[in-house]
């Protein structure tokens, strides 16, 4: 029977008698053997196609269970042994997973009982030759055809023994679960009888096999992704706890630990900070009571052999898998030994809180049970932590932001109260101690003052001690003890731990008994007050539990003292200001007294003694002038009547016998603090009568001598303070500027009275005298005109220039003897304009025609530009022309060659006329006093060409008369322009100015 020419089978047939098989026959029975091939190849497909069938069946439902089975393995495992027993024909089986170097039992089938209950609790662990061993090493999988005919099993081998006489398996084919070359586990099957496995079978076995790996990292896909989500979940809900607990740790710290415990499948959980050189459990989960209380109540430092000592040491992540293990466990360190046999601790988590390479805690959690915590709870644990990390650091910045926002509060609320109380630190120490009582969470406290050698309290929080209130101020050498004092000794922050510590030393002292025993005071900070390194003040806070402050909390008070040296330097320099204030409105008043009376000396004076006694807060006050040789007052305030009365009988002459004498002696302020006391007083019965303890008296000066006193006194012993002293002294400056205000202005009215006098005498005289003067100087005239046209006989050549000569220097004289006369008029105010209408153009005609012969013998050019059309004037024509006379003489006199120019125009209501010359010109200097009487250039050429000095001055006098101005501009070497301006109509007369101006 031959299949594709091999033999697969033979079909004989037999006769008993010799009779040859014919041709017909022997090809029937081919054509038989050709038909049984086909049935058996029929056959061999069909149970293939059967085997398949199964197979796929199998496999169907395989994955079917791992599709409702999501993340379970057992149902899986199960499902995939029971079939693979069913179609390989096994009679048991197992599925095996690798853990560590040693195989653990996830699914059994149909194993026999004696077998079974050798199994139970035991692993396997794979020896050299062994299947799993063999399998580990790379082959894909072991099929053993005899177990009992096997080395392992005649060389006693205890597993294979128990495999092949209790189970009873003979045939076993075992494959691995592998992936990525990394064994997870076996898959076995036994038959109990010796028949090898076919490759069908082998083949299927292992496709088994690689759908358990995918079983396996489909439940791990699904494991990590479940504990992903419940990771994230756990974040998400501690991040919410954060959110919805700002500020708040251990709402956040219990979420964690809650979290953790339970997703890291630990029973116990705890959260340590660091404090100090120690740790104190801040949070605790599944803690008994008694546990609890104990961990929450202290600080423990433990030793570096336990877990928790070694991470601080290490600032490492500490994994133990058992605690009793540990060397701690074993030398029976405490506490925790304790921890480890009361709660049964077996298997620790601790995790290190770091901030920039800084410990500030851990995260601790326990397992009854060994049974090490996995990567992915290590880093869960990791993660929380890291969160914790940041709340702590979110709180610690929120809870900085929040005393930054106090404090902001409680600083706006102090210059709240600094601002509505100018001056008054009463509600400004409260505010301010208020505010660092309860920022600084202290239970009472004190501001102070420094006073001489001690401090006086001005301001208390909390409990009000007796001696406070019978004696305000402490002397520290007294009380040394006392943190006041030692702030006081120190001048610098004292903040003391615990003040109860240090009670013995003080045993004799009853105040810090007190405060200790009484108040309750532990925790104590004093801050100093200084300004300019001068202890102005101190500022103390106490807590009644053992908490030192904290350094924040040490500046915060320290911006409250340096908030209360401002109050009080703002305080001093707002009562100066005050005191400044009220001084120059005495001043003032004075002055306005003095300006308004400049002729009632006795009003000034009375108002200074009133002003005097008020700002310097003294009872009685006086000033007193000398008369001969005695000082009587001449002005009072505050004196009684029979003080008064015996005082003027009594006048004060100088001497050491009263403060009056000595100040006129000495002529500087001299106080004294008590004239009942001071031995060389002789006013003894004056003093008695006013009653006057402290005295002060404050010579007034003129030029160093003394013109008078003024006295204050007070009725107490009370000091004048340098200030009020000073402020004396002012008063005493004006009153002797008063009095010598005084007598100069009697000087000076006596000096106008007679110098009124004198200048009608001269105004008399140069009236008289230009009269005199004028008779005969026209009658020579006169005759010398007669003379000169030959009225009596033609004279000779020689005595016709005498007589021009003569006749010159006469006119010469009469014009002076005219100006002077005309200056005394306008001096006497008798120079009276004759006001009627005139012609600018015939004035500057008059003028042209009358100095044109004297430009003419100088040869210089003579101008006259007279604007067309000018408005008729109003005012002294006659005047104005000897104005213009005067200037143009004067450019005519002064200068030698070039020409001499007069201008006149008229424009908004004015006229302007000017005079021109190419002279030598005039200095700056000499312009200022030329419209001075009797005042020319300082130069050659004036004197050279001579003049009186007058007619400028006139000429300005008339001018301004008419309303006008006249002036000069110049430069030296470019001639002169004389200019003047004068309304068109003139009204009435003005004015002229003085001419000393």
């Amino acid at each position: 029977m031959l299949k594709e020419r091999v033999l697969i089978g033979v079909i004989a047939i037999y006769r008993q008698e010799v009779r040859p098989f014919i041709d017909k026959q022997i090809e029937l029975v081919r054509n038989f053997a050709a038909q049984a091939v086909i049935a058996i190849e029929n056959t061999r497909l069909l149970n293939e196609l059967r085997e398949s069938l199964e197979q796929q069946t199998a496999t169907a439902e395989v994955l079917q269970v791992i599709n409702s089975s999501a993340g379970s393995l057992t149902p899986v495992f199960e499902a995939m042994l029971d079939r693979a027993m069913q179609l390989c024909e096994a009679a048991f089986g197992g599925i095996w997973i690798l853990e560590g170097d040693r195989y653990t039992a996830v699914a059994l089938q149909g194993v026999p009982e004696a077998y079974a209950q050798f199994l139970a609790g035991t692993t396997l662990i794979p020896g050299p030759g062994t299947a799993p061993y063999r399998l580990m090493h790379g082959e894909p999988f072991v099929h053993n055809i005899d177990l009992k005919s096997e080395e392992p099993y005649q060389g006693g081998d205890r597993q294979r023994r128990a495999l092949v006489d209790l189970g009873g398996a003979r045939t076993a084919l075992q494959a691995a679960l592998r992936k990525d070359d990394a064994v997870l586990g076996i898959i076995t099957i036994y038959r109990q009888e010796v028949r090898p496995y076919t490759d069908k079978q082998i083949e299927l076995l292992q496709n088994f096999a690689a759908q358990a790996v995918v079983a396996m990292e489909n439940a791990r896909l699904l494991s990590e992704l479940r504990q992903s989500l419940e990771q994230q979940t756990a974040t998400a809900d501690v991040l919410r706890v954060i959110s919805s607990s700002p500020g708040e740790l251990e709402p956040v710290f219990q979420a964690m630990l809650a979290n953790a415990t339970r997703i890291c499948e630990a029973e116990l959980g705890m959260l340590w900070r660091a404090e100090g050189t120690g740790f104190r459990a801040v949070s605790l989960h599944g803690v008994p009571p008694d546990l609890a209380g104990m961990r929450r109540d202290q600080a423990f430092h433990f030793d570096p052999k336990t877990p928790l000592g070694r991470l601080a040491k290490t600032k490492q992540l500490v994994h133990v898998a058992d605690a009793r293990n540990e060397t701690a466990y074993i030398e029976g360190l405490q506490p925790f030994k304790e921890f480890v046999d009361k709660f049964g601790a077996s298997t620790l988590l601790l995790v290190p809180m770091l901030k920039d390479d800084a410990l500030v805690g851990v995260i601790a959690i326990y397992r009854k049970e060994v049974r090490p915590f996995t990567d992915k709870q290590i880093e869960l644990v990791q993660n929380f932590g890291a969160q914790a990390v940041i709340a702590i650091e979110n709180t610690r910045l929120l809870n900085e932001l929040r005393q930054s926002l106090d404090q902001q509060t409680a600083t706006s609320e102090v210059l709240s109260v600094i601002s509505r109380s100018p001056g008054d630190l009463d509600p400004v120490f409260e505010s301010i101690l208020g505010n660092a009582v309860r920022i600084c969470e202290a239970k009472f406290g004190g501001l102070f003052l420094s006073e001489g050698p001690g401090f006086r309290s001005v301001a208390q929080q909390g409990p009000l001690f007796d001696w406070w209130q019978k004696d305000p101020v402490l002397d520290v050498q007294r009380h040394p003890g006392l943190p006041l004092s030692r702030v006081a000794t120190t001048r610098a922050v004292v903040n003391i731990a615990d003040l109860a510590v240090e009670a013995a030393a003080y045993p004799d002292d009853p105040r810090f008994a007190a405060l200790v025993q009484t108040a309750g005071a532990r925790t104590v900070l004093g801050v100093p007050m200084l300004k300019e390194d001068e202890l102005v003040g101190a500022i103390i806070i106490y807590r009644s539990e053992g908490r030192t402050f904290t350094d924040k909390q040490i500046g915060l008070m320290q911006n409250f003292a340096a908030q209360a040296v401002i109050a009080i330097e703002n305080t001093r320099l707002l009562n100066e200001l005050r005191q400044s204030l009220q001084q120059q409105t005495a001043t003032a008043d004075v002055l306005k007294t003095i300006s308004r009376s400049t002729f009632d000396l006795q009003t000034v004076l009375d108002t200074l003694v009133q002003s005097a006694a008020r700002l310097c807060d003294a009872e009685s006050a006086s000033i007193h002038r000398p008369q001969g040789d005695s000082y009587p007052y001449v002005a009072s305030y505050g004196l009684s009547p029979e003080y008064d009365e015996y005082m003027r009988g009594r006048p004060l002459v100088a001497g050491r016998g009263t403060v009056l004498g000595r100040a006129v002696t000495e002529c500087k302020p001299i106080q004294v603090t008590d004239v009942e006391a001071d031995p060389e007083y002789t006013l003894k019965e004056g003093q008695k009568l006013a009653g006057f303890r402290s005295v002060v008296g404050i010579p007034l000066l003129r030029e160093g001598v003394p013109i008078g006193v003024i006295m204050l006194t007070r009725n107490t012993v009370r000091p004048f303070t340098d200030k009020q002293i000073e402020l004396a002294t002012t008063f005493a400056d004006q009153a002797a500027i008063a009095i010598e205000n005084v007598r100069l202005f009697d000087e000076i009215q006596d000096k106008s009275r007679q110098l009124e006098i004198a200048s009608q005498h001269k105004s008399q005289f140069l009236a008289n005298m230009s009269h005199e003067l004028r008779t005969p100087l026209n009658a020579i005239l006169g005759y010398t005109e007669l003379m000169a046209d030959s009225a009596y006989g033609e004279p000779s050549e020689k005595m016709l220039g005498v007589l021009k000569r003569l006749e010159a220097n006469g006119k010469h004289l009469l014009g002076l003897i005219n100006d002077v006369l005309d200056l005394s008029k306008i001096e006497a105010g008798q120079l009276v304009l004759e006001l009627s209408d005139y012609s600018v153009q015939d004035i500057a005609q008059t003028v042209r025609s009358t100095l044109e012969p004297l430009a003419a013998d100088k040869k210089l050019a003579f101008k006259v530009e007279v604007a067309p059309q000018l408005p008729p004037g109003r005012g002294d024509g006659r005047r104005l022309t000897q104005v213009l006379i005067n200037l143009v003489g004067n450019a005519i006199k002064f200068t030698d060659a070039g020409e001499v120019a007069i201008k006149a125009s008229a424009n908004n209501g004015s006229f302007h006329v000017s005079v021109r010359d190419t002279g030598p010109g005039i200095s700056t200097a000499d312009q200022a006093k030329l419209f001075q009487e009797f005042q020319q250039a300082d130069n050659a050429i004036t004197k050279k060409k001579g003049g009186s000095g007058l007619g400028l001055a006139i000429s300005r006098r008339i001018i301004e008369m008419h309303g006008g101005r006249i002036w000069v501009e110049s430069q030296p070497g470019q001639g002169s322009t004389f200019a003047f301006t004068l309304p068109v109509i003139v009204e009435c007369q003005a004015e002229a100015a003085a001419g000393a101006q």
